[in-house]
């Protein structure tokens, strides 16, 4: 073999070493994906059966191994129903970090023609407004994902973007104020939606359910979302997981120019990881 090397009696090229990389890359992502959750256990619960499957088919026992051949010729499918949460999640992680979106928008000479026109002022208003009267909001602006799988777990609106509309959407007495409200090419395409919720260790206990759903969907997509606490009071912008916190309107309208414009702010808040919130 080409370019191998011997360790004892075994034979080593550079291919495997290169694939027992790959696999631990990969049993290591799997693992910093499923853990603090109950399909951690789960999973070990399943390697588990299967090592002592390999034993007793090694041993010879042909009752126990037949048993557990037919459990192992359904494992596919049973950890595709078991883990279904978590395989969504990672697919969209892969996703994300292939995302052609991204990268075309890289080698745009401009921004696309709805981020342009879309007045920002009616959001500023809405969340200063919501945030004197101690009412919550979750709004997540749409970029190269149109959001569309989270906005169908909610109502369709497209509606024209408006400060009573948010206002209304967000009363308390509302039927639509439990949830996300979706903007999407300048428009309120769906409200009362529901997010994926982060479960990123790092997250403090600080922060409330609408900061964690509003993470855990900058986790895995590139959507820039504005919170409004119902408990603070505190207006905070979410992008890529960073947490930019206890805005004033001056600076939630920097922050959004440059989130959805590009365009370079002044000296405002500063950002911080999910860790570095709780300092």
């Amino acid at each position: 073999m080409i370019g191998s090397f011997g360790i004892g009696f075994l034979r080593i090229g550079w291919i495997d070493v290169v694939d027992v990389l790959l696999v631990t890359v990969l049993f290591y992502q799997l693992y910093k994906l499923l853990t603090g959750s109950v399909a951690l256990k789960v999973f070990l619960g399943f390697m588990s059966l299967y090592l002592f499957y390999l034993v007793v088919k090694a041993a010879g026992m042909e009752l126990l191994t037949s048993i557990l051949g037919q459990f192992m010729s359904v494992g596919v499918l049973a950890g595709i129903i078991l883990f279904q949460q978590e395989i969504r999640r990672f697919l969209l992680n892969v996703g994300k970090a292939t995302s052609f979106g991204n990268r075309l928008r890289m080698f745009s000479w401009r921004r696309e023609p709805q981020q342009e026109r879309m007045n920002i002022t009616p959001f500023i208003e809405a969340a200063k407004s919501l945030a004197s009267k101690q009412t919550g909001a979750l709004i997540a602006f749409s970029m190269a994902s149109d959001l569309k799988f989270f906005a169908d777990s909610g109502d369709l609106l497209d509606a024209a973007v408006s400060k009573r509309l948010l206002l209304s959407i967000f009363n308390k007495t509302s039927p639509l104020h439990d949830g996300a409200v979706i903007i999407s090419n300048g428009r309120i395409k769906a409200a009362r939606c529901i997010l994926p919720v982060s479960e990123n260790p790092d997250v403090p206990a600080a922060l409330g359910l609408r900061h964690r759903a509003a993470i855990g969907l900058t986790e895995v997509t590139d959507a820039i979302v504005l919170v409004v606490s119902e408990e603070t009071s505190q207006i905070s912008l979410v992008r890529g997981g960073e947490v930019f916190r206890n805005l004033a309107p001056a600076d939630l309208r920097a922050r959004l120019n440059e989130f959805l414009f590009d365009v370079a702010p002044k000296p405002a808040a500063t950002g911080a990881t999910a860790a570095e919130v709780a300092a």
